[in-house]
């Protein structure tokens, strides 16, 4: 069932569950596969008839196949499932960003915990695994409190009670951070994709984000803005539809079983809701 994902991430064969194989893992994922809520923005435009669902299985084979994954809840929902069939221990918990989608303990952030890697750093073995930030840190953080640097961004983790962390993302970052509460079950995700994902409510509906970081930094298309921090930083407007599409292809994104008309829709749109708010800022 993963053999199609290892490959997209070029890898041949099933790696043995260590922290080496984590941590290359977790680069490879954020190198190949970026963040994106491509499928539901062409969904809130009446382009396709639905986002695409959760079910990491049904995620998995759409990478696989060269498709892309998506928001957190799927690059995050099969990490954590290729993470489990190689053979680790795995935590699915629930995440809430600081600037809150819904009242507190909603749900709108899958968090993975791995256990059972000890380190000299770190021997209780117990590690923060994300790729489903779009710009967030680059290989799996230490469940510890403190203060962590990579590659000239700064994060920070500190517990909150028996359950939870809260992450502190570098101020570079888009967005502040997120809590890290307790264990979720597919279901709760499932919910919450729903009310996330359907306009004209759900938070992800508005704005087309499409962002990947990389060994230096990371580089984000929101709207019609490319933008870059940490390395070669830099923004910019793409009214140009071709150069939108270029430099979203260059972030990583798939347009596989896409139409161009959408996609041509999508970005008039997006160019019309950005001097909108450029009026209004």
């Amino acid at each position: 069932m993963i053999e199609g994902y290892l490959r997209r991430l070029g890898i041949e064969g099933r790696p043995e569950a260590t922290y080496e194989t984590l941590v290359d893992l977790h680069h490879r994922h954020l190198d190949t596969l970026p963040y994106d809520n491509l499928s539901i923005m062409l969904a809130a435009i009446g382009a396709v008839g639905a986002p695409d669902p959760v079910d990491p299985e049904v995620t998995l084979a759409r990478v696989a196949a060269g498709g892309n994954a998506g928001y957190c809840f799927h690059n995050n929902g099969i990490f954590s499932l290729v993470l489990e069939e190689l053979g680790f221990e795995v935590v699915r918990r629930l995440g809430q960003m600081l600037e809150a989608t819904g009242p507190s303990g909603t749900l709108d952030h899958l968090a993975i915990e791995v256990r059972g890697l000890p380190t000299s750093s770190n021997p209780e073995g117990r590690w923060a695994a994300d790729v489903g930030y779009g710009d967030g840190f680059r290989e799996p953080l230490p469940l510890v409190d403190g203060h962590f640097r990579q590659s000239g961004f700064v994060y920070r983790l500190a517990r909150v009670g028996e359950l939870g962390w809260t992450f502190h993302h570098d101020p570079h970052g888009s967005f502040n951070g997120s809590f890290v509460r307790g264990p979720v079950a597919q279901e709760d995700i499932e919910a919450s994709h729903l009310r996330l994902s359907t306009p004209p409510d759900g938070a992800f509906t508005r704005k087309l984000v499409v962002q990947r970081r990389d060994a230096s930094g990371a580089e984000t298309v929101r709207s019609i803005r490319h933008l870059r921090s940490g390395s070669g930083a830099f923004e910019r407007e793409l009214r140009d539809f071709e150069q939108w599409r270029t430099a979203l292809a260059g972030i990583g994104l798939s347009f596989l079983g896409v139409e161009d008309d959408a996609l041509r829709e999508l970005h008039k749109r997006q160019a019309a809701e950005y001097d909108e708010w450029l009026l209004t800022r």
